[in-house]
């Protein structure tokens, strides 16, 4: 018996997006784009400067390749080159969204998996990249990975004090895919498209249902905002995910942000370097070069995840000059241990990337088979303190329900206080003593 897919796809998610193709909604030709001052300043990569610099990408990490994902190709894609299988295009036109696509390389499914599989009420589509799923345990439902991408049932139950937007994204929101929480930054939703969707994300309610089209119309209100508001430093990029737009359509925003005055930095969110890092090219860093300064917030979630071809990605974009941050999100069953998380760290440094953020999982409707509780957190950070680089440990931070921000979460290293002397504890659980400043009267 033939069964219908379970998750309904929008002729939106078929496809890698684009601006809309009436004339009034293109974006400037690149012409227009490259003559933004600080473009045409930037020699051709490859070619001297003036300074005689020469800026090479080396052959080596052009080529490296994980040796499960090579396996996994010539098994399920044995008439595809390598070379195609590294072109992003191929990998985002050949994401496996149905449960029959699924199940050609996870052939038993579990009871949980496969209920949600046929299940017409699951909220967030299904999409994985080839590549990603070649590191999916096609025999463990456990497996971390696996249970970061593949539905299951207990998306559809919905605890006390679940929301759909628990962060109050919409209420902080002036215009369409604009989210103004905090007074000197704001998020830019560039649109609702990711390669691979992720079962615990924050905004499960938007992505992947068409809901955010990348249209210049729509770029410009929200421009039109930033501008009108001096007061607006910082700016973040993400959606979706602002890499599945082409390099000339993601520089025309990067562009536009550049020449307001009052922004000062410009931050993209993105997954790709873990998802698909195939679409980290020399020809994109190239082009973010030309928006310095330019930093980048990467989503990792577990060791595994730091494959050569994600190491590849994070060099090229650390070559480039762009602070890399990780912003790790804490799941039961995925990297809760401190054991999973110090691997985790210490991959990320090997990369060149600042474990930035862990976060406490967002109440979503039907998270609760993912989220630990908070004293699980600061049992991580309290094992990661001490016990490995300074640079290595993350931020622990609850996202505040009802849009309150973030707010940082510390194990309680002060015991008290002895006198004028204060009392505390090392990462060891050893007492020590420091002579408080004061101020005599005089």
């Amino acid at each position: 018996m033939e069964h219908t897919p379970a998750i309904a796809e929008r002729s939106s998610d078929r496809q890698a997006p684009s601006f809309l193709e009436e004339a009034d909604d293109e974006p400037p030709d690149s012409s227009e784009v490259l003559r933004h001052p600080q473009a045409s300043s930037t020699p051709p990569m490859g070619k001297s400067a003036k300074n005689g610099l020469i800026v090479r990408f080396p052959v080596s990490r052009t080529t490296a390749t994980n040796p499960v994902s090579r396996m996994f190709r010539k098994r399920f894609f044995p008439k595809v080159s390598g070379k195609l299988w590294n072109d992003w295009h191929w990998q985002v036109a050949h994401r496996i969204r149905t449960a029959a696509e699924l199940t050609r390389y996870i052939p038993l499914l579990s009871k949980d998996e496969e209920q949600a599989l046929y299940q017409a009420d699951i909220r967030l589509p299904l999409a994985v990249t080839p590549y990603y799923m070649s590191l999916v345990s096609p025999a463990d439902p456990d497996q971390a990975l696996r249970r970061t991408v593949v539905p299951v049932y207990r998306e559809l139950i919905r605890t006390p004090g679940e929301a759909d937007d628990p962060l109050s994204e919409e209420a902080q929101s002036p215009v369409p895919g604009l989210v103004h929480r905090y007074p000197d930054r704001v998020l830019l939703l560039a649109l609702d498209f990711c390669s691979t969707y992720c079962r615990y994300c924050t905004r499960s309610r938007v992505v992947g249902h068409g809901a955010l089209h990348p249209t210049r119309t729509r770029l410009e209100r929200a421009l039109t905002y930033i501008e009108s508001k001096p007061e607006i430093r910082d700016v973040l990029l993400s959606g979706g995910d602002p890499f599945l737009l082409g390099d000339d359509r993601l520089e025309w925003i990067l562009c536009r942000l550049h020449r307001i005055p009052h922004v000062e930095i410009i931050r993209i969110g993105t997954k790709v370097p873990a998802v698909l890092p195939q679409r980290i090219t020399p020809k994109l860093v190239k082009m973010l070069k030309r928006y310095h300064p330019l930093w980048m917030s990467l989503h990792f979630t577990h060791p595994d995840e730091c494959t050569p071809e994600s190491q590849r990605a994070c060099s090229l974009l650390a070559d480039a000059g762009i602070p890399l941050g990780s912003q790790t999100v804490l799941l039961k069953g995925v990297n809760d241990t401190v054991d999973i998380m110090k691997n985790l760290v210490h991959c990320l440094m090997k990369m060149r990337v600042r474990p930035y953020y862990l976060y406490q999982c967002d109440p979503i409707s039907g998270s609760s088979h993912f989220r630990t509780p908070v004293e699980t957190g600061m049992e991580i950070i309290r094992g990661l303190r001490g016990f490995t680089s300074g640079y290595a440990v993350p931020t622990y931070v609850v996202d505040a329900p009802a849009g309150g921000g973030k707010i940082p979460l510390m194990p309680d290293y002060i015991i008290g206080r002895e006198g004028r002397n204060l009392v505390m504890k090392n990462y060891e659980g050893n007492r020590y003593q420091y002579p408080n400043a004061f101020c005599d009267p005089i």
